[in-house]
């Protein structure tokens, strides 16, 4: 609005205030005064009345749907310029090419418009033909509940930012409706668009002009954003199908060793569990391997002994917040049930032999426990491997021994490595005068031998040989004080003869079994053995005879572990 002087002097040029820009609806009177400061002798008031434009241009239509198109009817009279939009904030905006068109329409007529997405903010906008002309627009698709469905997401391009290296989930959105949807986690049991997706409890992400992200995340293909607006949602997970790491699990005998590769610094945990009715919860002991920051990327390992059968492992990362656990179950194949039949009734018969006798090596008040047991033995065959977890685990609960078993420290073992575990054991086990027990076999006679050429050809230490580093250690015992003090050696007589045990490891005290369990309880106690009268009867004559009958069986075709893979 400008308001011109009225009167000004001679030769005085003229001049003009100009106020600013606002919006007045038509019909409506404005006021408008003016005067200067300090007076001037000018005051001026006027008013105005804003003219009322002509009615928009009128029209109707009707969805059809089977078509995919609206039609637009111009009553008689003036030609209509019609055509569709998406209406933003501030305008209506064209449809994409090739559905973009704008038809003019003659009256009493009409036409169809056809669309690519039927969504809320899908318009109808009108006008004259001429320059500036009023325009009518109807927006009936708002609250149709068609327009919130599958539909609306396929409007919506989805850009994936997110990183592995970050921890990090991120995409972007770009829709043809101003939409500000809620984005959250939901985890995909399987690499499928049908695939059910499980919410992730308390995991929204931020968002800000459609860019939504969230920390601490495994960046995982089936770890995905589950996206809700209105009475609709969409899930979409990250567009680049490989992982940061990934894992294999492999049965062998009574344990599993997890084989994992990451190709950044991370912690991952893992733990057995038993199928449930779909379920699968995770027990303790909780096992844990970490590559440490800067580190180069490689492999890591991972041992978890198995009790029950049919066992399954759950892996995941433990250094982030949002990471689902992945569900492995190898499969353990029939050439193993006779085997770990014969495990287990070993771990019975050992069972009644260590309750007949718990009372003449009943552990003295105050010792809490008894003194550590290392249990060391060479994984040569699954056979002998079962043994030792048996009688590991009997010597555990018959006799409340603690035993230092790597298969059941393999957190310990993964996180500070072979070598320091098993010396930080011998010196633990030295300074609490137990006993480091070595079950021979002869597999173990063979990596004695190979031990004994690598040792003298200067060959460096295998890191992950535990029974290599073993050996080296009870070398270095013997050498010096001509005996190894605290070290007990067994056998069982199905596995191996005393012919199998090296010259130089015969000093120390043997032990064969079963016929001389006694002598090794009482040795790993550190006192006299118990009458062998616990050991005669039916319970001593059923350990020797199943030993025996396994020896007729013979030695199980050596295979290549049953594998079972995860990302």
């Amino acid at each position: 609005m400008s308001v011109w002087q009225q009167r000004r002097a001679p030769g005085s040029s003229p001049w003009q205030v100009q106020f600013d820009c606002f919006p007045v609806e038509s019909g409506r009177q404005v006021l408008v005064s003016l005067r200067t400061i300090p007076d001037r002798g000018l005051a001026i008031s006027r008013s105005h009345l804003v003219a009322a434009e002509p009615p928009g241009p009128v029209f109707t239509h009707a969805w059809v749907p089977e078509a995919r198109a609206i039609e637009v009817w111009v009553p008689e009279g003036p030609a209509l310029m019609v055509r569709l939009c998406h209406q933003l904030a501030l305008e209506c905006e064209e449809l994409s090419w090739p559905f973009h068109q704008q038809v003019l329409v003659p009256g009493g007529s009409h036409v169809s418009l056809p669309y690519e997405f039927l969504v809320p903010c899908l318009c109808i906008e009108a006008s004259y033909p001429h320059h500036d002309s009023p325009r009518s627009k109807h927006c009936p698709f708002r609250d149709q509940p068609a327009a919130y469905g599958p539909e609306l997401w396929s409007s919506v391009r989805f850009h994936d930012y997110s990183s592995s290296s970050k921890d990090q989930m991120a995409m972007v959105l770009s829709a043809s409706c101003p939409l500000h949807p809620r984005a959250t986690l939901c985890w995909r049991e399987v690499a499928a668009e049908t695939a059910p997706c499980h919410d992730v409890p308390n995991s929204t992400a931020s968002e800000e002009e459609q860019a939504y992200t969230l920390e601490k995340v495994d960046v995982h293909p089936q770890l995905c954003f589950r996206f809700s607006f209105g009475n609709s949602s969409h899930v979409e997970c990250p567009h680049r199908p490989e992982t940061a790491w990934n894992v294999s699990v492999s049965a062998r005998g009574l344990q599993l060793h997890l084989r994992l590769i990451s190709s950044i610094p991370a912690a991952f945990s893992a733990a057995l569990c038993q199928p449930r009715g779909g379920q699968c919860e995770p027990e303790a002991p909780l096992y844990t391997v970490t590559q440490p920051e800067g580190s180069v990327p490689g492999e890591l390992a991972l041992l978890l002994p198995v009790q029950v059968l049919g066992s399954c492992v759950l892996v995941w990362r433990s250094d982030v917040r949002f990471a689902q656990k992945q569900l492995l179950c190898p499969d353990i194949s029939r050439r193993h049930f006779g085997l770990l039949g014969l495990v287990l009734a070993l771990g019975l018969v050992v069972t009644m032999l260590l309750l007949n006798c718990r009372s003449a090596w009943r552990p003295t008040t105050g010792a809490p426990g008894g003194r550590p047991v290392l249990l060391l033995y060479s994984p040569d065959s699954e056979e002998h491997l079962g043994l030792v977890c048996a009688l590991a685990e009997r010597l555990r609960a018959g006799l409340g021994c603690d035993v230092r078993l790597d298969l059941w420290e393999a957190g310990g073992v993964g996180r500070v490595g072979a070598l320091p575990w098993l010396y930080a054991q011998r010196g633990r086990v030295g300074r609490q005068r137990g006993t480091v027990l070595l079950l021979w076999s002869r597999g173990s006679t063979r990596l004695f031998r190979r031990w004994r050429v690598g040792a003298a050809s200067g060959t460096p230490e295998d890191a992950h040989d535990i029974f290599g580093a073993a050996m080296a250690c009870l070398h270095g015992e013997l050498g010096t004080a001509g005996r190894g003090g605290g070290w007990v050696l067994a056998y069982f007589s199905r596995l191996c003869s005393p012919r199998d045990v090296p010259q130089p490891l015969r000093p120390l005290p043997t032990y064969r079994l079963p016929r001389q369990l006694p002598g090794l309880l009482g040795a790993l106690r550190g006192s006299p053995p118990a009458s062998r009268r616990c050991c005669r009867g039916r319970a001593g004559g059923l350990l020797h005879r199943l030993l025996e009958v396994g020896g007729g069986e013979g030695s199980p075709t050596p295979q290549p572990p049953e594998v079972a893979t995860g990302t």
